[in-house]
């Protein structure tokens, strides 16, 4: 695939954000997967000529992050924590159902990659929200404490054309539109994020440490970040 001159241009302002343009690797990684759908090897490519770096090398981390999909996902991804807590709290339960309703399993895709209503299922291994167990996302937006039957709820809506509203955080939009924002490529960006972000839940050790007096040490006004090494 050849990349267009925007991809271009927001390629150069990402690169232009770090002191080492190498560091630029994972936002430029997720802006080749907003425009392909996935990482391919001519994303691998575009990246590693942007960045000087060798076509093992991007190859490298684009297989070491499982954000990183290699074959082309659907309009939606669909995420389900079957780590330990949400496993043992259903979980497994969900994934199992999802699976069987769509028939597909870990990383398949229902319906055609990339048009309305497909879906890519993913067992994931833990999404940081034990509080909220069981947990579902979608492009990695919170449904939380899910049920059997709200999880399937939400897959419903989603092959439906719908973007059933999240738990909390911003309101959903599709897999390519939330790479390019994680990618540091945003539209409306204050709409987007004026939405709950916090929890009783997530708050709870917030209201014991207060209760109890406990405080976390200060940074020191005179801290300085240490200097970048020198490229060699």
């Amino acid at each position: 695939m050849i990349f267009d001159a925007a991809t271009h241009e927001q390629a150069a302002e990402i690169v232009g954000r770090y002191p080492q343009q190498r560091s630029a690797l994972l936002p430029l990684l997720h802006l080749v997967q907003a425009v392909e759908g996935c990482v391919t090897a001519d994303g691998i490519s575009f990246c590693a000529t942007t960045l000087g770096l060798t076509g093992a090398e991007v190859e490298a981390v684009a297989t070491f992050y499982t954000m990183y999909k290699r074959t082309p996902c659907g309009e939606h991804l669909v995420s389900v924590c079957t780590n330990a807590l949400c496993a043992a709290l259903g979980g497994d339960d969900i994934f199992a159902r999802l699976s069987a309703k769509l028939g597909i399993g870990h990383e398949g895709t229902a319906g055609t990659p990339g048009q309305p209503g497909s879906i890519t299922l993913e067992s994931a291994e833990c999404l940081a929200a034990c509080d909220h167990a069981p947990v579902v996302t979608v492009n990695y937006e919170f449904y939380d404490q899910q049920t059997l039957d709200s999880a399937e709820e939400i897959v419903d809506e989603l092959q439906a054309g719908r973007r059933p509203e999240p738990t909390r955080g911003a309101l959903l939009t599709d897999f390519r539109t939330t790479s390019r924002e994680i990618a540091g490529i945003y539209g409306d960006l204050a709409g987007t994020v004026d939405t709950p972000t916090a929890s009783p839940e997530t708050l709870r050790g917030n209201v014991i440490a207060e209760d109890l007096r406990q405080t976390a040490p200060a940074m020191p006004e005179s801290y300085e970040m240490p200097p970048l090494p020198e490229k060699k």
